[in-house]
């Protein structure tokens, strides 16, 4: 698919289509075109950031008239958060529009969470860029929006406090986290954080805080215990 079938898909056509190609390139595509001008997509999807967390709490404000201030917090934190995120941009199938460096290619990129997040912010922020708050509001209406009025987001899952209880249950010993990775610059950090049972690797998560990985972690080893 290319960006020309990407518009016509999702039925939107950018004036500058420019800023929806920079919404797709990542930096390591950028390193490898030395001499050309182009930019990666990481100040667009700090700009979509923003931008996202506005229009869903304006969603979950007309929405949901009875719900508490910590109600949508705790709502909003499960729609943009990163496997929402991902959800979205597969739904999309967004990854196969990612324009990567060889390296990043070869090692799986184009299938890394933290990556297929940060394109669906970039989009939404190029999308604001070229139409509007409204344009925003439009595509997420068609795609996200729908997706809140079914309910997919209101259990939030508390996987480590699952985890825990599972393990106490059964008398299985000691559960600890570590985080054994962190990379990307200051402002876009990734964790990876390894759960373990009894000093014994149990499963791995990534996240974009210390929390979010050790949730991700808990949630694979549930998997891997058998529990959910």
């Amino acid at each position: 698919m290319n960006f020309a079938e990407l518009q016509k898909k999702i039925g939107i056509h950018f004036h500058n289509e420019s800023v929806l190609r920079q919404a797709f390139t990542h930096s390591s595509y950028v390193n490898e075109q030395r001499g050309r001008r182009i930019q990666d997509n990481e100040r667009l999807e700090f700009l979509g950031d923003a931008v996202l967390e506005l229009a869903v709490s304006q969603f979950l404000y007309k929405t949901f008239p009875k719900m508490t201030e910590g109600e949508m917090t705790k709502l909003r934190a499960a729609i943009v958060c990163e496997p929402s995120l991902v959800k979205f941009a597969e739904l999309l199938s967004f990854g196969d529009m990612v324009l990567l460096g060889k390296g990043e290619e070869m090692t799986g990129g184009r299938q890394r969470p933290a990556l297929l997040a940060d394109v669906f912010e970039a989009f939404i922020g190029a999308l604001y860029l070229d139409q509007g708050i409204d344009a925003v509001f439009r595509f997420l209406e068609v795609y996200v929006y729908p997706l809140i009025d079914k309910g997919e987001f209101t259990q939030l899952t508390d996987f480590k406090s699952q985890l825990q209880e599972f393990v106490q249950q059964d008398n299985l010993g000691e559960i600890q986290y570590r985080i054994v990775q962190e990379k990307g610059p200051a402002h876009n950090r990734e964790f990876v954080s390894e759960v373990l049972l009894n000093d014994n690797p149990l499963g791995v998560g990534i996240g974009r805080s210390k929390k979010e990985a050790e949730q991700q972690a808990a949630a694979r080893a549930l998997i891997k215990l058998g529990a959910k």
